[in-house]
């Protein structure tokens, strides 16, 4: 099992001269090497022992990956500019007041563990028995939460998009996500300063030409890519996953069209650098989608001080007995229901499987139509449901709209992630201070 290490630790400080002590009346030890500094990032540094201990992390997880490490100079220099990235970030959100604790951390551990089926201890001894250092991958995890916090405030939530956007895109047949062929691509960034002169924009295209000749050689794109890529996920071998063409960045969508699986695209140039894109596969997509729809009422009981579980529950079984003996679901749940629906008679319209907590579905899939459960418990308290009918229903259009707003957010945040990533590290103090 290889771990998948993205970001440096955080609030790590300069390592402490390492020199011998000397006991009382015994010689001098050798002196003894210290840890340097390879860079300044603001007011904070990236020490040797920290690049090192990144580099050879890097090399276990693409061994893991069955993918043949740069050579380890190179490697140093593309793990030291993305560390120098990181740690900008990382003091944006420092200074901010973005802070994971403990119990968040372990959590989100946790939660890994259990993806790679695995108990949280077991999962620990298992990254020790690969070399690496749980405390150090701690550290790592909450730098990946706090980039993702830090990236869901700058960038997330400041995107918008408009019912004419959502109309625009259903309205093109080649953006409509449920029409579209569905493409996996792979990309090489080589990152741009913003306000680069021609001379550094000639440079970084020969870089990225050098990197392209090197592919069209038979080097395989995963290499190239932790080799010379400036992309957040460059040792994963520039993956961007299956997506439908509505989803891709604006700048590949007619290049995803034009290439064929396993094809890389020639070096082409965005405001924020050089790409080169392969289109690891395509699929075709053309999906009609028909859900079971349920038309259910329901009556709530909300607990509180005055109302406890028992209280609630039988005033609910009361109910129920009486609407066994005749009375109108209705107005019973006019009278007696907590819930905003109360003023319909408790109706909730018809549902899709997923538009009510698990709790209540569960009990509602179970009931035939003119069926009413007996009291159920939820987080918003006890209900009584009712389930008037079921139907099979097309509701492509209404999920076109909510894929196509996503698609659009997931585009634009992308876009958007890359800029502003891109003028946190032109506005950073950097100092270089790795030998050459």
């Amino acid at each position: 099992m290889s771990s998948k290490i993205l970001l440096s630790r955080t609030n790590s400080l300069i390592v402490g001269l390492l020199l011998a002590a000397s006991l009382a009346g015994a010689a001098t030890a050798a002196p003894q090497d210290i840890d340097r500094i390879v860079a300044v990032v603001n007011n904070a540094v990236i020490t040797e022992y920290e690049l090192k201990k990144r580099v050879e992390q890097v090399i276990r997880q693409l061994a893991g990956q069955q993918t043949q490490a740069p050579p380890r100079r190179t490697l140093e220099k593309q793990l030291l500019e993305r560390m120098i990235t990181e740690r900008a970030l990382l003091q944006i959100a420092e200074d901010t007041n973005i802070r994971f604790d403990g119990t968040n951390l372990d959590r989100a551990v946790a939660r890994i563990a259990q993806q790679n089926n695995l108990s949280p201890e077991a999962f620990r001894k298992a990254l020790e028995a690969e070399g690496s250092n749980f405390a150090a991958f701690r550290e790592q995890i909450r730098s990946e939460m706090t980039i993702a916090r830090l990236k869901e405030r700058e960038v997330d939530n400041k995107v918008v998009v408009t019912d004419a956007e959502i109309d625009n895109f259903l309205a093109n047949p080649a953006l409509d996500a449920n029409q579209q062929d569905e493409y996996n691509l792979a990309h090489i960034l080589i990152l741009a300063p913003e306000g680069a002169s021609p001379e550094n924009l000639a440079a970084l295209r020969a870089k990225a030409e050098k990197a392209q000749a090197e592919l069209q050689a038979g080097t395989h794109f995963s290499q190239i890519s932790a080799a010379y890529s400036d992309a957040q996920n460059a040792l994963q071998g520039g993956s961007l996953g299956w997506r439908s063409e509505g989803q891709i960045p604006s700048l590949f969508a007619t290049l995803a069209r034009t290439l064929k699986p396993g094809e890389n695209s020639a070096v082409i140039q965005s405001p924020n650098g050089f790409h080169i894109v392969k289109l690891v596969d395509k699929r075709g997509k053309n999906v009609q989608l028909v859900v079971k729809q349920t038309r259910a009422r329901h009556i709530l009981v909300k607990t509180n001080e005055v109302v406890s579980d028992d209280d609630a529950r039988n005033r609910l079984r009361q109910l129920k007995e009486r609407i066994e003996n005749g009375a109108d679901f209705v107005e019973l749940a006019k009278l007696h229901s907590d819930d905003l629906s109360a003023n319909r008679g408790g109706d909730l319209n018809w549902l899709n499987p997923g538009d009510t907590v698990p709790e209540f579905e569960r009990a509602m899939d179970t009931l035939k139509p003119g069926q009413v459960s007996d009291p159920v418990r939820s987080p918003f308290g006890w209900h009584l449901i009712e389930v008037q009918e079921r139907r099979d229903q097309d509701v492509t259009q209404e999920r076109k709209r909510l894929e196509a707003r996503r698609a659009l957010r997931d585009r634009k945040a992308e876009e958007s992630f890359e800029d502003w990533v891109r003028l946190v590290r032109d506005r950073a103090y950097v100092e270089y201070r790795l030998e050459e």
